[in-house]
C-alpha cells in the first residue's frame, strides 16, 4: 500500500471562530479548538492506525499545540507550512475589507503587504517536495492552516493555488492525499472530528 499525505488544519482560534484573517499573528486555541485538536488526533488514527509517520508543522503555536493535542509528535517545524501572508489584510474580517474592496477574495484579489497567490504557491510546492521525498519511506503528516492547506489540496492536484476556493477545510479537519495509479487524487477531504 502507497504511503499518504494527511494534513490536519489547527483548531479554532477567537479570530478563525469570528472570520478574522490570520496569517502571522500567534493566536492560541481556543477551548473548543483544543478539544477539536485531541479529536482530530482521533479521527486521524481512525483514518491511518498506528502506523508510522513523519509529521511537519507550522511554527504557529496553534498548528504545534494541534499536533501536540492530536498527540504528535513533530519532527520539523517549516515556515513552509505557514498561513497566507495577510498583510494589511492580517485580523480583518472578507466583510470588512469589501468595504473598500468590493467582491475581495484572497482567491481573486492581491493582499496590500502581504503574499501574492504565487508566492504562497511557492511556498506550497516546496513543502510538497519535502513531503514527497518522505512518502517513499513513510506516511506524512502536515499541521497547518485554512488557506495556506487549500493550496496544498491544490498543488498536489497539479491545479493553480486559487483552485483552493473549491476545497473545504474546517478547523482540526483532516484530509487526505494519495495516487490512483499513478495520479495524484483527494482521497478523503475535511473529515471532521466526531
Amino acid at each position: 500500500m502507497e504511503n499518504r499525505l494527511y494534513l490536519i488544519r489547527h483548531g479554532q482560534t477567537e479570530w478563525s471562530a469570528n472570520g478574522r484573517h490570520t496569517g502571522r499573528t500567534d493566536l492560541p486555541l481556543t477551548a473548543d479548538g483544543e478539544q477539536q485538536a485531541i479529536a482530530a488526533g482521533e479521527a486521524l488514527r481512525a483514518l491511518r492506525g498506528d502506523a508510522e509517520g513523519v509529521v511537519l508543522s507550522s511554527p504557529r503555536r496553534r498548528a504545534l499545540r494541534t499536533a501536540e493535542l492530536a498527540g504528535l509528535d513533530v519532527a520539523d517545524i517549516t515556515e513552509d507550512l505557514a498561513e497566507w501572508d495577510y498583510g494589511d489584510y492580517e485580523g480583518i474580517t472578507t466583510e470588512e475589507i469589501r468595504r473598500t474592496v468590493p467582491g475581495w477574495t484572497v482567491w481573486s484579489h492581491p493582499s496590500p503587504g502581504g503574499e501574492t497567490a504565487a508566492q504562497v504557491s511557492a511556498r506550497a510546492d516546496l513543502a510538497l517536495e519535502h513531503a514527497r521525498a518522505a512518502l517513499r519511506r513513510t506516511d506524512v503528516i502536515l499541521v497547518g492552516h485554512g488557506h495556506f492547506g487549500r493550496v496544498l489540496v491544490a498543488r498536489w492536484l497539479g491545479l493553480e493555488a486559487n483552485a483552493g476556493v473549491h476545497f473545504r477545510l474546517d478547523p482540526a479537519g483532516v484530509t487526505v492525499l494519495g495516487h490512483e495509479r499513478g495520479v495524484p487524487q483527494i482521497r478523503q477531504l475535511n473529515v471532521l472530528p466526531s
